[in-house]
């Protein structure tokens, strides 16, 4: 392993989050309430998010928010993070293309997913909420979450995938450790996931499902707030600290990235690398490539369709402008069990209709094997997620080889892949497949959306 690693000191972590969409020409459409169709007000957010939290995330003028300080004493415990050449990764591809990855996975539960959970429990703290719900797909957000209710006294239940919380049990069991209550989703706690085990008693659950279960018991339970850990505007502000720390290290290495790419699911940690490099496109016409790389069996912004649709698989949620698979796509059982979501967040969808930024989606068997290259030449064995990140950033090196031009790249490691060692198992077995979504699939998923939502 020959990496290189450009660090920052604890004085170099950010003061303040970027709001991208104050630099934004074209604002994202607003949410709209699911029976009037009449845009939300911030006030009909209240009664499920904190009031901070519903605040920035409706703020469309305040380029920078600033980060409380007891947040930011929270983030020191690990950050600033590490930007690595990845120079064992170049010379095993033969390319003349500079790789650098931020590497996130050195956070104390092993994501990125702390740089919100921590802002949103301190939000609720501070309003006098005393209970808190969230769902989580293979356990990243759960477990930060977990860790940030209880440093700030928080009780929180966790409804967490079905799929992930039988493929992914030590991710349940930190959340556990950390004291929190996790139910396999869909459940019979709620309607929503009665209704759904009621019409099909084998599903294995989705994101949308965990959402509309989490939603219903914070709306039933008494001075409880749902939180979230991904797609919503708020969210990806709170993670801008990862990209904004990278800028600082890739002056540092004296290199600007060609090319910004980050795994999408519904779009946090993708948000948080590329949106402090993409303002420099926005405001200075900078010639920047950002791409989200998507599972190839949940391509949403590869293949989905921009137009209103729920967050959720029981229609709670508000309607939110996003590329989408329909919030009744039910995804294949993949091991990147945070990338299994239908839709993308309101931002990352308007900048994908206006083409500030592209994607890719990658069957499971290349992000294995772009994983396991990864790990022999690099020493850290990615989460199933951010592999989609590294086989996105190995085509880009492939290609670089293949024209005969150097290439800058830079690529988001949200995560380590220590509690997913079962898929690899099964991927050195030679037991993992990809999915195959078909044209017919999608057609036919939004011909029923079209029919919920006029």
């Amino acid at each position: 392993m020959e990496s290189k690693k450009f660090l920052l000191e604890e004085k170099d972590i950010p003061t303040a989050w970027y709001n991208i969409v104050a630099d934004m020409k074209n604002k994202p459409m607003p949410p709209l309430n699911p029976k009037t169709k009449e845009p939300l007000n911030p006030e009909d957010l209240y009664p499920l998010f904190a009031k901070e939290l519903v605040h920035q995330e409706v703020n469309q003028t305040d380029a920078w928010i600033e980060i409380p300080e007891e947040v930011r004493e929270m983030y020191k415990i690990w950050r600033p993070t590490p930007l690595v050449r990845a120079r064992g990764l170049e010379k095993a591809l033969d390319t003349p293309a500079h790789i650098y990855f931020k590497n996130e996975s050195v956070s104390p539960v092993g994501s990125h997913k702390l740089n919100s959970s921590i802002p949103q429990a301190y939000y609720c703290k501070k309003e006098g909420v005393t209970n808190i719900t969230t769902e989580t797909g293979a356990g990243q957000w759960g477990a930060s979450m977990a860790l940030a209710a209880k440093h700030f006294g928080l009780d929180l239940a966790v409804y967490m995938v079905k799929v992930s919380y039988n493929q992914k049990p030590y991710r349940r069991s930190i959340m556990q450790t950390f004291g929190a209550e996790v139910i396999a989703s869909p459940s019979m706690s709620t309607r929503a996931g009665r209704d759904i085990i009621t019409k099909h008693p084998n599903y294995q659950g989705s994101l949308g499902t965990a959402i509309s279960e989490a939603v219903e018991l914070a709306m039933q339970t008494p001075n409880c707030k749902y939180v979230l850990g991904s797609v919503l505007n708020h969210v990806m502000l709170h993670q801008t600290v990862i990209g904004l720390e990278a800028e600082k290290q890739m002056e540092m290495a004296g290199e600007y990235p060609d090319v910004v790419i980050g795994c999408f699911g519904g779009g946090s940690n993708f948000s948080g690398i590329s949106f402090p490099f993409l303002r420099h496109k926005l405001n200075e016409g900078k010639d920047i490539r950002i791409v989200a790389a998507e599972p190839a069996s949940c391509p949403k912004l590869t293949r989905g369709q921009f137009q209103y649709d729920f967050g959720d698989e029981a229609g709670y949620t508000p309607l939110l402008p996003m590329y989408t698979l329909g919030h009744n796509f039910a995804p294949a059982n993949i091991h990147a069990g945070g990338l299994r979501y239908h839709g993308a967040g309101s931002i990352v969808s308007q900048l994908k209709k206006d083409d500030y930024m592209d994607a890719v989606d990658i069957p499971q068997l290349e992000t294995f094997e772009a994983a396991t290259l990864f790990a022999q030449t690099e020493g850290i064995i990615p989460a199933p997620e951010s592999a989609h990140a590294i086989a996105a950033a190995i085509r880009e090196a492939k290609q670089a080889k293949e024209e005969g031009k150097p290439r800058t790249i830079l690529f988001n490691l949200s995560g380590h892949g220590l509690i997913d060692m079962a898929a690899y198992d099964q991927y050195n077995a030679g037991d993992l497949t990809n999915y195959a979504l078909t044209d017919e699939d999608v057609a036919k998923n939004l011909a029923d959306l079209e029919k919920i939502i006029k």
